[in-house]
């Protein structure tokens, strides 16, 4: 995953990469990069989790849900630091392996990988139907959102996102798979951008009732801008961090030899940088807003068990 021909192998000529690498030299990426960005999302997440765990009034579908995208997001670290690890034990010969053992880990950690990132998305949208659900059928939430639906919730997407995984890494090459990837991400997209608005518009036409009775509309105003600059963190963090990755497969399914989209391959490890970085702010859009799981937080840290 690493490298950026193998994205495109099998779909372009080694002329047409050759001639593309002397046009693009894309962007070097220090592996030290990729470790510390994997180090922060890891103690990060795993903060999280261990927040959640300790804290009975954080057992609830909500939270789990959360400490699911964690569990998600960490996974998503660990990945790429094994895969880091591997690479570079190879690359200096302290680790010695046939290539059909090589090739095997390989498709282990990019299996790992891939089952990280769609249970990851998996669960943006589930937590964006979690809030949906909160506000609009807020005196029914507990019986619609019971712990079992939940836990079903998120046993059914870890098992699917292992299957899927193994399908789209065992048949990369085919580009229907990739664009059953491709459309998984759209999906989730659109379904995030229609909860997250309609939550909005539905919180500013209550503020707007609000300052009809009232005099001032400061708070109006300023609510209406609160949730707007929400909205759009929510919404830009997402679109930023995997937009670069999805748009890459878009292109190698659709113009692989094209010399503009060739150029666009060189950065992919651009692209896996900003994976990396949704995970390392997940936890500061979704979890440290929470004043209860902030306190908890600071428990964990100090050890005050």
């Amino acid at each position: 995953l690493r490298e950026p021909s193998n994205a495109s192998e099998g779909n372009q000529s080694n002329a047409t990469v050759g001639a593309s690498a002397g046009r693009c030299q894309g962007l070097d990426i220090p592996n030290e990069l990729f470790l510390a960005l994997g180090l922060v999302s890891l103690v990060e997440n795993l903060l999280v989790v261990a927040a959640i765990l300790k804290n009975r009034n954080l057992h609830s579908p909500t939270y789990y849900f959360i400490g699911c995208l964690a569990v998600s997001d960490m996974l998503v670290s660990i990945s790429n630091l094994a895969e880091m690890l591997f690479m570079l034990l190879l690359e200096h010969g302290v680790l010695v392996m046939r290539p059909s053992i090589v090739r095997h880990m390989d498709s282990v950690i990019d299996t790992l990988i891939c089952s990280s990132v769609v249970s990851s998305l998996s669960f943006l949208g589930v937590i964006a139907v979690d809030r949906y659900i909160t506000i609009f059928y807020a005196l029914r939430y507990h019986s619609i959102m019971t712990l079992q639906r939940a836990v079903v919730t998120m046993a059914s997407i870890w098992l699917a996102s292992t299957a899927s995984s193994t399908v789209l890494i065992t048949y990369y090459h085919s580009n229907t798979i990739r664009l059953c990837l491709i459309g998984f991400f759209l999906f989730m997209l659109v379904l995030m951008l229609v909860l997250y608005i309609h939550m909005f518009a539905l919180a500013r036409h209550h503020l707007h009732s609000i300052s009809s009775q009232q005099k001032p509309t400061t708070a109006y105003r300023g609510g209406s801008l609160k949730g707007a600059v929400t909205l759009t963190i929510l919404l830009g963090v997402f679109f930023i961090c995997w937009g670069p990755f999805f748009f890459h497969l878009i292109l190698i399914v659709t113009c692989p030899t094209n010399p503009f989209c060739t150029c666009f391959f060189s950065y992919f490890n651009l692209f896996l940088v900003l994976m990396i970085c949704n995970s390392v702010i997940d936890p500061l859009i979704y979890a440290f807003r929470s004043q209860e799981l902030r306190r908890t937080l600071r428990e964990v840290v100090t050890c005050s068990w």
